[in-house]
């Protein structure tokens, strides 16, 4: 190798701070050639300087390690542009403007993506010695919009791939699975939710497979859709009856008047009302003067306060408009009770007040109507849930990853589920009512048993044998798609905390898809496998650029054309920025207004 030239170039890195290097371009002196990028014949054989290729990638300024940096702390710890720069500041002195922080985020996710496909032979290899892994799928969005699709390993807790697809179908879901079965091995069972798309691509996925493995519905999605099929009618119709009679708009109406009224002296009332509540040999009394209007806003917010009944599972787990009918309820009885008893003329109107606006769900028949209705099919769900041992959120949340079971042990669980869920489909039978006036049970309890019969085969199957070489034993699938859910809501709670919006549609619409592969770099056997630590990321980054100094990974991967989607009716960001340009409005116009358009 000879110098053929000396190239003069600046650098940044956080090691380094910001530099000039001179480096030499070096060719070989007897006219040895290599093959050229893209097929497009041979060239010179040149070599550069590998410490410069360790930190700088081609045609960049910017270094590696500031890219992982900038990466990391955008997707991984979900910090605003200006707090990257400042950051970058005040610790390694490297200035970058907001723009080229944006540029570094959008590549490091190209080569995150890479690196995760460079390494999928080592993935692989983990992934079999653990008996496989349960493929959980779904997609999530923002109204409709960004559909982010994952794939999650179950047991490891990694993202094993992640794609934006404009809508949820068989055709645009179906190929990111066979891909992912190719770089990881198949899947040893498939965890989905129960949207028809989702199915399908499933079917048709294990299929394809040389041998069949479980395709199991999430437990959770199947109770979930009964109790809205069951509830959601009676539930809405008592919203509407809310709205109509303006019930929540004239108790919080009654606690400003009273607010009001009390001014500076709602902190004093505070202290009455504890007062009154400890006291116990008048407890059917509402006190006279100004601690007795205390005591009338605290029923009326007691009675607002209706969504502490629930337990944050959110509808229909929890149904907060029949909460809040039991609560107008009881303070109609309770008020009743102080009416009679109370002589205080100011207190008197205000507890008059107060039971006029609760006593409308009494007197108007549609309230109770649609509440009976509400209780019994509730009690339903409730029972398919209890038959299904459905853990509560808070404590599915912090609920560990899968164990290695014994076999007695997970088979026994599995099995007093599935014989709890026989009995209640007979019981169900039993006490259907074939005929007379209760339609209503009639329906609620076909609704449930309709579920049943269509989701029942998938809902069993979570135990997968492991074999001698992997220890013996089974080792069993989660029965539901939670932890791949409560990764959608870690990814959004952060995303809400950068932007500091809580409707995410614009950012999802935006998110690059390799984000969800950023949330790999929180487990610590992924980023062995992949890099070692993560003080050697950009290390591991550097090495995809090997061979390809004349151009970067990301100037690479924009050259391949990628993968046509399937067409649907879904409006992405693209299609709207050309359909609302005034030449597209002026055009239709221009066709519309016209007189001479002659039709052949």
């Amino acid at each position: 190798m000879q110098v053929r030239k000396t190239i003069e170039r600046g650098g940044i890195t956080l090691a380094h701070g910001s530099f000039r290097v001179r480096e030499a371009e070096n060719v070989c002196a007897h006219g040895c050639t290599e093959p050229a990028a893209q097929g497009q014949g041979r060239r010179a054989l040149v070599r550069r300087s590998t410490q410069v290729a360790s930190l700088l990638p081609p045609r960049s300024t910017v270094g590696y390690d500031v890219m992982a940096h900038v990466g990391r702390e955008r997707f991984v710890h979900y910090r605003q542009r200006e707090e990257i720069r400042s950051d970058l500041r005040s610790r390694f002195g490297v200035e970058l403007s907001a723009g080229e922080i944006s540029a570094l985020e959008r590549r490091f996710c190209v080569y995150l993506q890479a690196l995760h496909q460079d390494r999928a032979d080592k993935l692989r290899a983990v992934l079999a010695k653990d008996g496989g892994w349960p493929m959980h799928l779904d997609a999530t969005g923002e109204d409709g919009q960004g559909t982010l699709l994952c794939i999650y390993a179950g047991w490891r807790g990694w993202v094993l791939g992640a794609w934006k697809i404009q809508t949820e179908r068989a055709e645009s879901i179906l190929p990111r699975m066979t891909e992912t079965a190719r770089l990881f091995g198949p899947p040893c069972a498939v965890m989905r939710d129960l949207g028809r798309a989702v199915i399908e691509a499933s079917r048709d996925f294990i299929a394809s497979l040389s041998s069949p493995i479980p395709n199991l519905g999430c437990h959770m999605h199947l109770v979930k859709d009964v109790g809205k099929d069951l509830l959601r009618d009676s539930h809405d119709a008592l919203r509407a009856l809310f709205r109509r009679f303006e019930i929540v708009s004239d108790l919080g109406a009654l606690v400003r008047d009273l607010g009001r009224r009390l001014e500076a002296r709602v902190d004093d009332g505070r202290r009455q009302v504890a007062a009154w509540l400890e006291d116990e040999r008048a407890p059917y009394v509402v006190p006279s003067g100004e601690p007795g209007l205390s005591t009338v806003r605290a029923l009326c917010q007691w009675t607002l306060d209706y969504a502490a009944d629930g337990r944050d599972e959110g509808f229909p787990f929890d149904r907060p408009l029949y909460d809040l009918y039991r609560r107008c309820l009881r303070t109609c009885r309770a008020t009743e009770t102080f009416l009679a008893r109370q002589k205080d003329g100011p207190v008197l109107k205000s507890l008059g007040r107060l039971f006029g606006i609760v006593a409308k769900v009494r007197t108007e028949v549609p309230f109770g109507r649609h509440a009976q209705i509400l209780a019994a099919r509730a009690r339903l769900l409730d029972e398919l849930r209890a038959a299904l041992r459905l853990r509560l959120k808070e404590d599915s949340r912090n609920a560990p990853l899968p164990r290695v079971l014994p076999p007695d042990l997970a088979a026994e669980e599995l099995r007093d589920i599935e014989v709890a869920l026989g009995e209640l489909k007979r019981s169900l039978q039993e006490r259907r009512p074939e005929r007379g006036p209760a339609k209503d049970m009639r329906d609620a309890i076909d609704l449930v048993l309709d579920h049943l019969e269509r989701h029942g085969p998938s809902l069993f199957g979570h135990l997968v044998a492991l074999s001698e070489s992997q220890g013996g034993g089974f080792r069993v699938v989660e029965r539901t798609n939670v932890i791949l859910e409560s990764f959608f809501h870690r990814m959004k709670h952060g995303e809400r905390r950068r932007s500091g919006r809580k409707t995410l549609t614009q950012d999802f619409e935006h998110l690059p898809p390799e984000a969800a592969l950023a949330q790999n770099l929180h487990h610590a056997d992924y980023v062995e496998i992949v890099c070692g630590t993560l003080d050697d990321l950009p290390a591991a980054f550097a090495t995809l650029d090997d061979g390809h100094r004349s151009l970067s990974l990301p100037a690479r991967t924009r050259t391949t054309a990628p993968a046509a989607a399937p067409v649907t009716r879904a409006m992405t960001t693209i299609d709207r920025r050309l359909v609302r340009t005034d030449e597209m409005a002026a055009r239709v116009q221009a066709a519309a207004d016209s007189r001479s358009v002659r039709f052949v």
